[in-house]
């Protein structure tokens, strides 16, 4: 299961959330074997965010998990989205978006556990 949170530091509408949550929905298949369907979600509004030691422009730090994806498959793309989708719903310069993935080796989910290395 994927999941990405987004902390920005300015304040998020549910309207702009929604959008968001929407638009991660669909970027999130740019990734093989990924959607919607398993896509968990998180927003951090008003966070204290600094970028050069200044908060006084928006930012956002988009923290994007991912089970399974080594080689990292569609990241390129994905991050192309994300940024796209921060700038077009909350104003957010391009190069204030900062995009990182974390690659998940064993995750835990209705009491199972899923191991990567069972997967090779």
């Amino acid at each position: 299961m994927p999941f990405i949170i987004s902390r920005v530091n300015i304040p998020i509408t549910k309207s702009q959330e929604t959008e968001l949550k929407k638009r991660m929905g669909k970027a999130i298949e740019y990734v093989p074997g990924k959607s919607e369907n398993y896509l968990m979600t998180g927003f951090e509004d008003n966070y204290h965010l600094y970028l050069r030691g200044d908060d006084s422009e928006p930012v956002a730090y988009v923290e994007v998990s991912i089970f399974g994806n080594e080689d990292h498959i569609g990241y390129d793309r994905l991050t192309v989205e994300i940024t796209r989708m921060f700038h077009d719903i909350l104003k957010i310069a391009s190069d204030h978006v900062y995009v990182r993935y974390v690659d998940i080796g064993v995750w835990g989910v209705a009491g199972m556990t899923y191991d990567r290395r069972q997967y090779d």
